[in-house]
Order: structure tokens, then C-alpha cells, then sequence
């Protein structure tokens, strides 16, 4: 059976940003994460047999923390960690960077990435 395990509305304060001044500002960011998993058959409730979503919640956590210049890079490592995970087959990631500083009235730029 197919199921896919979701976190969404993360939101975060953190510092990526190409330019200095947005590593020392910082910005909102908005995040959705999901996952998929080999297969969900248990008959007896067990955790062991999903993912728990508070190892999801702690690994981006701990990435949106490691300032980087891109979200693309953030999204990346997040990503490269969760398919470390259990009973993991896939996963995609959301980021919004609200309200971008492009020169124009931007709500988010947004990367999606996903494997």
C-alpha cells in the first residue's frame, strides 16, 4: 500500500541568502516536507513500521539552521538526509523564502525538490 507521510506550514526564521546583508538579516521561510514510504502493512500500530515525523521535523530543524547561500542547497541537504531514513522511497521538499528582496512585490520565491 502506497502512503506518503506529510509535514506542512513549517515556518522558520533563518539566515540563507545569496547576499551578505540576508545572512546577517535573515528572512521567513516556509517549508513542506513528504515522504513515501517502501510500504505501510502494520497490523499491530508499530512506529517501526512509517516514519516518525519528529526525525523529519528535527532534520530540517537542524539544515535551516546551516545558513547557505541558496535554498536550493538547503532543500538539497535536507533531502539527501531523509533518504537516509527507514522505510524511505521518496521525498519532496517545498521551501518559500518570503518576500524576496528582487527589487519588485514578491510574495516567495519557492524551490521544489524531490526525488
Amino acid at each position: 500500500m502506497k502512503t506518503t507521510v506529510r509535514l506542512e506550514g513549517l515556518k522558520f526564521y533563518a539566515y540563507h541568502g545569496f547576499y551578505s546583508e540576508e545572512q546577517k538579516i535573515g528572512n521567513q521561510f516556509e517549508l513542506n516536507a513528504a515522504v513515501d514510504l517502501k510500504s505501510f502493512d502494520s497490523f499491530d500500530d508499530n512506529i517501526e513500521d512509517t516514519v516518525n515525523y519528529e526525525t523529519i521535523y528535527k532534520i530540517i530543524a537542524e539544515e535551516m539552521e546551516n545558513t547557505q547561500k541558496l535554498i536550493e542547497t538547503v532543500a538539497f541537504n535536507i533531502i539527501e538526509r531523509l533518504k537516509e531514513l527507514e522505510n524511505i522511497t521518496g521525498a519532496q521538499i517545498s521551501i518559500s523564502k518570503k518576500n524576496p528582496k528582487i527589487g519588485g512585490n514578491v510574495e516567495a520565491a519557492v524551490v521544489e525538490m524531490k526525488y
